[in-house]
């Protein structure tokens, strides 16, 4: 129960910590603060003039994103519930197809309420289409990346190298997304690291959720 109880207080922190990073960054997006927009419009440009002259950069940032793209997460969270099922785990089995679906459908939801466009470069070297705000691929590698990770970090206990890697990868390969979106030019910073605290923020909130419904079963059983 004291270990539960950790774990909860942990998650919800966690939510708490996220969540407001995230909503600030929507807010300054949504009132086009001037200093956010120079920021984007600077990073943008520099990244975009190193693409230019570098096509094994641009190269590989495309493959990058086209192997973390979003559906990737999806199919990996489809593996994830069957196996989760075929062990009789069939609580987080839900835990992860709804933390991945109300992930999606808020990405979606975002992208249509603030309508943001993406950057329109002269000579592009990569294109995306739909509206910019918050970026897909960082939030779905986040709250992907977050899945696996909480997880998969149980079964890493008195493995130190395996705990090691894990939390790089979670940590390393949302990163490099983010960064891939805005180095390619499909989007703006502002629009991947919103991403990033999204994703963060929604696995936070359902992991804190399903902990605490956990409790409460085993409160109801011991009762």
């Amino acid at each position: 129960m004291h270990s539960l109880g950790a774990r909860l207080t942990v998650a919800a922190a966690v939510a708490v910590a996220v969540v407001m990073p995230a909503a600030m960054v929507g807010v300054l997006v949504v009132g086009n603060v001037d200093w956010l927009y120079q920021l984007d419009a600077t990073v943008t440009s520099s990244f975009h003039r190193f693409a230019l002259d570098h096509p094994g950069w641009v190269w590989f940032m495309k493959a990058w994103s086209l192997v973390f793209d979003p559906n990737t997460w999806r199919v990996a969270a489809v593996g994830l519930v069957i196996w989760l099922v075929r062990r009789k785990e069939t609580g987080l089995a839900w835990w992860v197809a709804i933390t991945m679906a109300v992930g999606g459908l808020l990405g979606v939801l975002l992208k249509l309420m603030v309508s943001r466009h993406r950057p329109a470069l002269l000579d592009p070297v990569a294109r995306a289409t739909g509206y910019s705000f918050p970026s897909g691929h960082a939030l779905n590698n986040a709250l992907g990346a977050a899945v696996l990770l909480l997880l998969l970090l149980p079964y890493t206990r008195g493995k130190p190298r395996w705990r090691a890697a894990l939390w790089a990868g979670a940590i390393g390969i949302p990163l490099i997304t983010a960064m891939s979106r805005v180095a390619l030019g499909v989007h703006w910073t502002s629009d991947v690291v919103a991403g990033l605290f999204v994703g963060v923020a929604v696995a936070a909130i359902t992991a804190a959720t399903y902990l605490a419904r956990d409790a409460r079963m085993k409160d109801s059983l011991s009762g």
